[in-house]
């Protein structure tokens, strides 16, 4: 493996299938599936780090099985690193993700890796049997098992009440990495980052709303935590998620990413209560120097990555551009951008400011 850059670029997705509101038309999970393939060869072309799908289980998401379709892209990419984004490991199997996931270490020789997080929709607990109820015991449990896997080929572990006890028995295959890496994964919880930084992991923060530099105390919490536990706090890896689009333009871009995402908001605040309306006020505000929005051309989507880096001293970002309504020639040039254009400058920039490379 070459040494990683001074900022790893990379995309996520959930391969959203949604309606389009402007056509009432939508993408099969099929299709979806398969051009998420095509995707990830054109990022492992162009250039970028990693590519991360996240775990879904409803209607307007065609990516229940991460792992699988990683694994299709495995074969046919050389050097991107592929991860979920994320696992949601409390209504999984510890064994299984493992397995799974050493699998696509093989076939990638040495690229995969794991988001853990709870997810934040709930969809997979009742399909898998379990109670909400458990939420946080879930997690904290099945989270030990995944780090003893990883650890030792033969497991001796015993939980509370949600996973049956493994006496002394081996999970095959092996990674190709030793260990595994298993990033954490949270939208801004305190704990989580807390959590993170004991165990010495790396941490990725769901940046989707109101201003990233107010991460800023959550990520000192994480780095506390890892100081008070031992771990060296300049090896730690902090990684970002924020959704954007690079585009010719930023006009362009706005234009692309605007009614879906009005759309997706709109619904999901609906379900959870929010109240208030997306508006087109809101997304501009987003889209600004300091918002949440990495909308625009790839000089403008460059220096916003390259703020966000100085407030929250990441190592890594992602950028998610899929909203289901965005053809997919326009996907497929937001992350030839971003591999040609955008990632280059940031460390242009950064090798400027921080003098690496």
């Amino acid at each position: 493996m070459t040494d990683k850059p001074i900022m790893e670029i990379g995309i996520s997705t959930f391969l959203e299938a949604s309606t389009n509101p402007a056509t009432g038309e939508r993408i099969s999970h099929t299709e979806r599936i398969r051009r998420a393939v095509e995707e990830i060869v054109l990022a492992d072309q162009v250039g970028l780090d990693v590519y991360g799908i996240g775990e879904h289980h409803r209607y307007e998401y065609a990516a229940s099985a991460p792992a699988v379709i990683l694994a299709a892209a495995a074969a046919q990419t050389k050097h991107i690193r592929l991860t979920s984004a994320v696992t949601v490991l409390s209504s999984d199997d510890p064994v299984r993700v493992y397995q799974q996931f050493a699998t696509l270490d093989a076939i990638s020789n040495g690229r995969a890796e794991i988001m853990a997080g709870r997810g934040s929709f709930i969809e997979s607990f009742p399909l898998f049997g379990y109670s909400l109820n458990d939420y946080e015991q879930l997690y904290d449990e099945k989270l030990e098992l995944l780090l003893a896997i990883r650890e030792s080929e033969k497991v001796t572990w015993r939980g509370s009440r949600h996973r049956a006890a493994i006496d002394n028995l081996g999970v095959y295959p092996r990674a190709v990495q030793n260990p595994l890496p298993v990033w954490i994964a949270t939208g801004g919880n305190v704990e989580s980052s807390v959590r993170a930084g004991m165990l010495g992991l790396p941490v990725v923060y769901a940046i989707i709303g109101g201003m990233p530099e107010r991460f800023a105390p959550l990520v000192e919490r994480y780095k506390r935590s890892a100081a008070t536990a031992g771990h060296d706090v300049n090896k730690l890896q902090i990684a970002t998620h924020s959704h954007g689009i690079v585009a010719d333009s930023s006009e362009r871009a706005a234009e692309l990413l605007f009614p879906g995402t009005q759309a997706s908001m709109n619904k999901i605040g609906r379900e959870r209560g929010w109240g208030s309306q997306y508006t087109r006020a809101t997304f501009d505000e987003d889209c600004k120097l300091k918002g949440c929005l990495y909308v625009g051309d790839p000089e403008y989507v460059a220096e916003k990555i390259v703020l966000l880096r100085r407030n929250l001293g990441v190592t890594r970002f992602f950028l998610h551009c899929d909203i289901g309504s965005i053809p997919h020639r326009d996907i497929l040039r937001s992350i030839e951008l971003l591999g040609t254009k955008v990632a280059p400058l940031v460390r242009k920039e950064l090798a400027r400011t921080e003098g690496k490379a």
